[in-house]
């Protein structure tokens, strides 16, 4: 619907009498619609919720954290006047940083544009707020922080592998099925083999798929054997991956460790209990959630449950049903569907969010933010060319393969949604900026090194005279992309003066349990070659200690740390980094086991966030030994960890702020810029085989068939819960699997288009590796197939080589 058939005449209607009324504070509804007028359209169809349930789905670069905080802060402000009760707002959002950054926003509007006190609600990220239910009902949410431990396990955690054991013993007979696979010929060096591939690769990947898919939709593994009994593929792989789950299960609850899924259905234990459900929902007057298009399936019933002004009915409903003209939901979801990039590695599903706009559409309380004035025009018109020539292929392609198809394209890639420039008068400043040089500019390079050829010249042109001025970022989609050109750049950055941030390597609260793991061993072991040595690089990398020849300091540990009378004298640059060895080790025996990490963080110069991840570290670690402490039960709860866990760092207020510097050129990749933008952007390396890439099978997984049993689990789940009439078999789900991905990974690369402001720099070089673990393999690579079509429907944007080589 349109945006003046929302606003008008119906809301100015509404604010127009709630000013002639009279208020306890007068000047409030004057407030309220001065903060309303300085909005965008889109802005004020979400200031302007009173009640009920409402989407947003704004387009990139649409302002909708700024829309959100003037929301609520106007929601706040009508709460204030309107009750006397001192019911909150609840916003939700998807990071902490995201949190601390919308929470400044809200408090500003409250003080500087509303006069009111900054309070009347609270935001958090989902697991917070359900971590904080959790904890207030403990007696019925089951968990007693006190005494659990929270991971975040990957395929590799002694739990997925123990489960998988388990699973062995108790299910031989469909083990020797998968040990047969299509054809096997009884050799006992291959059935080695595939024993080998089943039991550390195959069956924990469909495990951890399986568990982390499952547990976000409240599916139990009884549920999951259940649905296993309408699939008939050789493998039973929904039964296997049932009894997989359920071992995962048994293990946590027996050792008091819970996932993050366990936050959420511990909140909705909790939610089920008639009293504290209405505790719970007599403190919220309404949720507003942010990134609604991340949410799983669990997440948005926590919310809504929260939203809810009356009895909740039926834990298990399908919340989309529920939403109606005289719905009882206050909730406002904001989102875009077409920066959905997460669900190939996460339970998050775009489809339920495109289903609540749906069903908020066909009860007009659907409002779109389409004004965008983050980039200059033609960055606009390229991303919107891009999504719509995505999707016609991908609709051209499913015609021609005789799929059906969905009425209303929800499985499409992209929702139809325009990107428009803002109106005149927009009060952003410089909206829609002029562009620098063409704007858009298309390269194909002979191969990567002609490539970071170009991109240097570009460089230097645009940050080289005033780097102090513009931002720029160099966007990649893996990290190994990001470290060569990290070493590639560092020369040409040093001599022109251009600071390089290489997030991927240089962001470094993501190594602090590696660091501190590697100082600890040393402590531990501190004659070992190796261990002394991986300190000693901790310490250089940190800058403690000057740059040296770490292999001939560890070489001879005694005769380094504690030199002799009759050893030759030590350089002075030897001399310190024995200083600092030593006193790691006078630490360790003067110090109680449990301060050592903290002492170890301090010495390391850990900044703010460092010191903060180091000592929720410390409090896991310390948790984990209780009863058992340990020097050697300290070092193997840290090598777990680092091993085989996603350890969360703590983020702070200004994490985004430092990848947007001006005069900084940042490496980062497509997934960690997603609500960033620079003034300038460069998309290298786009090829087919990394955008979209292509699904395929490990050549020693091949005797399962042309498939992969975790991508096929994870389809035949989703299709039920998108209430499919039927299970896919097993090329069915193969096909759905690997179009999920093809659709994601574009959604990436417009997410990585939509972040440029003045120019967006793009090339496909004609010779890359086939992958980044061997850069210097170079072959022919095709491009992907978009940058092409944006060649032929932007020729103007086409950049000369030959014009360009001859000033190289």
């Amino acid at each position: 619907m349109s945006d003046s058939k929302f606003t008008t005449p119906v809301v100015q209607e509404l604010l127009d009498s709630e000013l002639s009324e009279r208020s306890p504070i007068p000047s409030l509804q004057e407030k309220i619609l001065a903060i309303r007028n300085s909005l965008r359209p889109g802005q004020q169809q979400m200031a302007d919720w009173q009640s009920g349930p409402l989407a947003i789905s704004a387009v990139p670069g649409a302002g909708k954290s700024t829309g959100m905080a003037a929301a609520a802060a106007i929601a706040i402000a009508r709460q204030y006047e309107r009750s006397s009760s001192r019911r909150q707002l609840v916003v939700v959002t998807f990071t902490r940083s995201a949190a601390a950054n919308i929470k400044a926003k809200i408090r500003k509007f409250l003080r500087d544009d509303l006069s009111l006190p900054q309070t009347g609600f609270f935001v958090y990220t989902l697991h917070g707020l359900a971590l904080n239910i959790a904890n207030r009902h403990s007696d019925l949410s089951g968990l007693q922080l006190e005494n659990v431990i929270l991971i975040t396990p990957t395929q590799s955690h002694r739990f997925i592998r123990t489960a998988v054991e388990q699973w062995i013993v108790n299910n031989p007979d469909v083990y020797l099925r998968l040990l047969e696979g299509h054809q096997f010929d009884g050799e006992e060096t291959e059935r080695l083999r595939r024993q080998s591939v089943l039991r550390t690769e195959v069956l924990p990947e469909l495990a951890n798929t399986v568990i982390h898919e499952a547990k976000s939709s409240g599916i139990s593994p009884e549920l999951l054997r259940e649905w296993s009994k309408q699939t008939t593929d050789e493998y039973a792989i929904l039964s296997v991956a049932a009894g997989l789950y359920e071992q995962y299960q048994n293990l946590m609850r027996s050792r008091d460790f819970i996932d993050y899924d366990d936050m959420i259905l511990a909140a909705l234990r909790v939610l089920e209990n008639d009293s504290a459900r209405h505790i719970e929902q007599n403190q919220i007057f309404a949720v507003f959630e942010d990134e609604a298009q991340d949410s799983s399936p669990l997440q948005t019933q926590l919310l809504e449950i929260l939203a809810s002004n009356r009895e909740y009915e039926g834990m298990n409903t399908d919340a989309i049903h529920r939403v109606s003209t005289y719905s009882p939901l206050n909730l406002v979801r904001v989102g875009d569907p077409n920066q959905a990039i997460n669900s190939t590695f996460t339970p998050a599903d775009p489809i339920y969010f495109r289903q609540f706009c749906e069903e908020c559409d066909r009860i007009e309380r659907l409002a779109t933010m389409d004004r965008a004035g983050r980039s200059t025009r033609i960055i606009i018109e390229a991303a919107n060319f891009a999504l719509k020539w995505i999707n016609n292929q991908w609709l051209a392609t499913t015609k021609t393969n005789n799929k059906q198809q969905t009425s209303d394209n929800r499985q499409v890639p992209f929702r139809l949604q325009t990107i428009r420039p803002v109106e005149v008068g927009d009060p952003q400043a410089n909206a829609n900026p002029a562009p620098v040089g063409q704007g858009l500019e298309l390269y194909t390079p002979r191969d990567i090194h002609h490539t970071v050829e170009l991109l240097s010249q570009r460089v230097i042109e645009l940050l080289g005279e005033d780097p102090t001025k513009n931002s720029a970022a160099i966007l990649v989609r893996e990290n190994r992309q990001g470290r060569w050109l990290a070493e590639a750049l560092t020369p040409l950055c040093k001599e022109h003066k251009i600071t390089l941030y290489d997030v991927g390597e240089r962001d470094r609260r993501s190594h602090v349990p590696q660091e501190i793991l590697a100082l600890l061993q040393f402590c531990d072991r501190p004659h070992s070659p190796d261990y002394l040595k991986a300190a000693l690089e901790a310490l250089v990398q940190r800058q403690l200690i000057p740059t040296q020849d770490l292999n001939a300091l560890a070489s001879l540990p005694e005769e380094f740390l504690y030199p002799g009378p009759l050893a030759a004298p030590q350089p002075e640059t030897v001399q310190k980094a024995a200083r600092l060895c030593r006193s790691l080790l006078r630490a360790r025996l003067e110090l109680p086991l449990y301060q050592l990490i903290s002492f170890l963080a301090l010495t390391l110069n850990y900044d703010q966030a460092e010191l903060a991840t180091a000592d929720k570290l410390a409090e896991r670690v310390n948790q984990q030994i209780a009863g058992n402490s340990s020097m050697g039960g300290m070092l193997s709860a840290l090598s777990e960890i680092v091993s085989s866990e996603r350890f969360e760092p703590v983020e702070t207020e200004d994490s985004e702020e430092r990848y947007t510097r001006r005069g900084q050129l940042t490496i980062i990749t497509m997934h960690k810029a997603k609500g960033l933008d620079w003034d300038y952007v460069f998309l290298p390396f786009l090829h087919e085989n990394l955008i979209p890439g292509r699904f395929w099978v490990p050549p020693q997984s091949q005797f399962l068939g042309d498939f992969t049993l975790s991508e096929v689990a994870r389809a035949q789940i989703r299709a039920t819960l998108h209430e499919e009439s039927v299970i896919p078999d097993v090329s069915q789900a193969w096909e759905v699997a690997k179009n999920l991905k093809t659709s994601e990974e574009y959604r990436l690369l417009y997410v990585a288009m939509t972040r440029a402001k003045l120019l967006l720099w793009m090339s496909a070089a004609q010779k890359a590796p086939f992958t980044w673990s061997k850069p210097d393999n170079l072959q022919e690579q095709a491009p992907c197939p978009v940058f092409p079509a944006l060649k032929r429907q932007f020729p103007e944007c086409v950049m000369n080589l030959g014009a360009i080589s001859n000033k190289l």
